[in-house]
């Protein structure tokens, strides 16, 4: 369903029981709140919360904010190479606004939070800008955006900043999972059945670069958090993948240590997905950390 939220319409969907705790999942940079993996959302159905998963703004069904333009990516990597500040159609924290409003119209009062990379970021600046509403926060590979952390592997990033070979729906399936390929955890390779499946399903439900491109921009223009994670005061939950090449593992150590009470989880093989091996293991660490909320 859509609701309107912060000025925009937001794509959402809620699962589990209807009287479970509820849970808002906050995706990262170009996924869709299909991405979720179905069995992390019926794990956690099982265990007695009420997943609210959704599209960010500028991807899947949600508002994209075509107003602003295609955003020069190479431009604005320059830019933040030599730390000059950088014009972007929105911030992280509007981002979070967004979020807020969708809990206002969800009529959710409170809830746990669990973000994966750039909803990671996202759900750190929720943290604190209500943090009346966040029982506990789960940060899944993610960063505090410090300057003096490691960035993407070179491979990494000449693969996010790729482009399909052609613009028909396989040519786009096969450049994604081209780039999965390389992010994913070594430990756990999907095959391709699997990946073509996942990924023709995201693009064929939307396919939208250039709000690809305004959340990358987003993320580059948004400050170093250091300063604002000293004010979360959720129980707080750190998960990074050992093997991450997109967001490497120090950042999730960074980030556990600038967070008041935060639990570090480093797990051996991961990269930066959610490998079906793993579910089970993210799902009990989700839940574990919510439980702290009650203590």
């Amino acid at each position: 369903m859509r609701v309107a939220a912060n000025g925009i319409e937001i794509e959402c969907e809620l699962h589990g029981p209807p009287n479970g705790a509820p849970l808002l999942l906050i995706m990262g940079l170009g996924m869709q709140l299909t991405a979720w993996p179905e069995e992390l959302l019926k794990t956690l159905g099982d265990k007695d919360f009420r997943p609210v998963t959704f599209d960010n703004r500028d991807i899947g069904l949600s508002t994209k904010l075509d107003a602003a333009g295609m955003p020069n990516l190479l431009v604005a990597g320059l830019r933040q190479m030599i730390g000059l500040p950088l014009r972007s159609a929105y911030l992280l924290s509007d981002m979070a606004k967004d979020a807020l409003g969708l809990l206002d119209a969800l009529n959710i009062p409170t809830c746990h939070v669990a973000g994966v990379s750039m909803g990671g970021m996202i759900a750190q600046h929720l943290a604190v800008m209500a943090p009346a509403r966040v029982q506990s926060l789960a940060l899944i590979m993610t960063t505090s955006g410090a300057r003096s952390l490691p960035g993407p592997t070179m491979r990494a990033r000449r693969a996010l900043l790729s482009r399909p070979a052609a613009s028909n729906v396989e040519a786009r399936i096969t450049h994604a999972m081209g780039i999965w390929r390389v992010i994913g955890s070594p430990a756990y390779p999907a095959t391709d059945e699997e990946l073509h499946a996942k990924l023709g399903r995201s693009i064929r439900r939307s396919y939208c670069p250039p709000g690809m491109a305004r959340q990358l921009v987003a993320v580059a223009a948004s400050a170093d958090r250091t300063a604002l994670l000293a004010r979360v005061t959720a129980p707080t939950l750190v998960l990074h993948g050992r093997d991450d090449p997109l967001v490497p593992v120090e950042c999730g150590v960074d980030l556990a240590k600038k967070i008041a009470g935060a639990q570090l989880e480093v797990i051996d093989g991961m990269g930066h997905d959610m490998p079906a091996e793993l579910i089970p293991r993210l799902a009990a660490s989700i839940v574990a950390n919510a439980a702290r909320a009650a203590l």
